[in-house]
């Protein structure tokens, strides 16, 4: 292994500071990697100039499969061809990110030997990020890794690797399985998540409850969300105790309630539950005082995105409650009717929350055949979606 010696003067001011750089990290790699050496210098040269030296590739795919991989090129190639091709690998993460030693030892062997050593775990996505390789090792990679049980995550204009939070594995709040979920949606949707079909990306996020530990609710253009139906469970004796250990109830947590449906009453908490949002705030400062309702399911949310066409959206209640058991036929029934409306109607490069707003919600939920009801309110006095007939405005 020949490598050049890169200054990398305004890249040394990244490691300086209290927090962990990329910088060294890349460093490091450099030390035994002619590509993660040469990134040094190109990245230097990118900062040096004002300018970026990288040219998006679009899908780069592997036999069979129509994402997965991102295709990047420099366009310097001569004085770095280490970096000529750096091609982007995912990796189709665990539910979870539950993983042995093992398996993330094979994933990082394999890497050292065709890419940069360099990975990212995890991406915004969730996959496993594996940074730098060429394309003619593209295919010993795919058969190495699927080899040992692993897959190819998605990318491109198709439905991206589903992830969610650690649900049930180690979540005492967790009112769905997120993992099996997750798990079930990823086999279902094989063909979705590797062959590129769609107008644009689509992303799915399974939160255990409101709290929402991966902000779904902000990243996904479908949010699963844990919620129950009922009351607030309440053990009086331990409000007490919170209160005797210094909890100033009022304050933190009655007067905190974004529908005020909270009271105070000789020391015990009232709950309007009729009026509660389910929001998880008072459960979780209080975990042993107020548990959720016995039943459980999910709240199915649509089209949050960041930045791109119309700015970041957020995502918009479209079913308040949905029981969610194996083998969760309802809800691929509606993944798959929202897909069959963005299909018909999607421009290239539109999200499907653009496309609600472009097109407007009345028209996707009655595409969905879901009546209207308050929750689906984004804003108040905005959005009431009344559905009016023919026959009604002739009276």
């Amino acid at each position: 292994m020949s490598q050049k010696k890169y200054e990398t003067p305004l890249l040394d001011e990244l490691e300086k500071g209290p927090f962990p750089s990329f910088v060294t990290e890349i460093k490091t790699a450099a030390a035994k990697n002619d590509s993660a050496n040469d990134l040094l210098g190109v990245l230097e040269q990118c900062y040096r100039e004002r300018r970026t030296h990288w040219k998006h590739g679009g899908i780069v795919g592997v036999r069979g499969y129509g994402g997965g991989v991102i295709g990047r090129y420099s366009d310097v190639p001569n004085e770095y061809p280490g970096v000529a091709h750096f091609h982007t690998v995912r990796i189709n993460q665990t539910s979870g990110f539950f993983y042995t030693a093992k398996a993330l030892n094979d994933i990082c062997d394999i890497w050292d030997k065709y890419g940069s050593g360099l990975t990212n775990l995890h991406g915004s996505t969730g996959d496993l990020v594996l940074l730098g390789t060429k394309t003619d090792v593209l295919e010993a990679i795919f058969a190495e890794t699927s080899s040992r049980g692993w897959d190819l995550g998605g990318s491109g204009s198709s439905m991206r690797t589903p992830s969610c939070c650690v649900g049930p594995g180690r979540c005492e709040w967790s009112m769905i399985d997120t993992l099996d979920i997750t798990y079930s949606l990823t086999q279902e949707f094989q063909d979705e998540l590797h062959r590129p079909a769609f107008p644009y990306k689509f992303k799915i996020k399974t939160a255990g409850c409101a709290v929402d530990c991966i902000a779904s609710v902000a990243r996904a253009d479908l949010s699963i969300i844990g919620t129950w139906k009922g009351d607030i469970q309440i053990d009086q004796a331990e409000v007490k105790n919170y209160a005797a250990k210094g909890l100033n109830i009022q304050a933190e947590i009655i007067d905190m309630c974004p529908t005020g449906c909270m009271s105070l009453n000789n020391g015990e908490i009232v709950i309007d539950n009729a009026n509660c949002s389910r929001c998880m705030h008072c459960i979780a400062k209080m975990t042993k005082a107020l548990r959720p309702g016995k039943e459980r399911g999910a709240t199915i949310m649509v089209g949050s995105k960041a930045p791109f066409v119309i700015g970041a959206l957020l995502s918009h209640v479209i079913v308040p409650f949905m029981p969610l058991e194996a083998p969760y036929d309802d809800l691929k029934d509606l993944i798959r009717k929202m897909w069959e409306w963005w299909d018909e109607h999607g421009k290239n490069r539109e999200r499907i929350g653009e496309l609600i707003v472009r097109r407007g919600m009345r028209e996707f939920l009655e595409f969905l055949e879901l009546d209207p009801i308050p929750q689906m309110v984004f804003e108040p006095r905005r959005d009431p979606f009344y559905f009016w007939t023919e026959d009604e405005l002739n009276k």
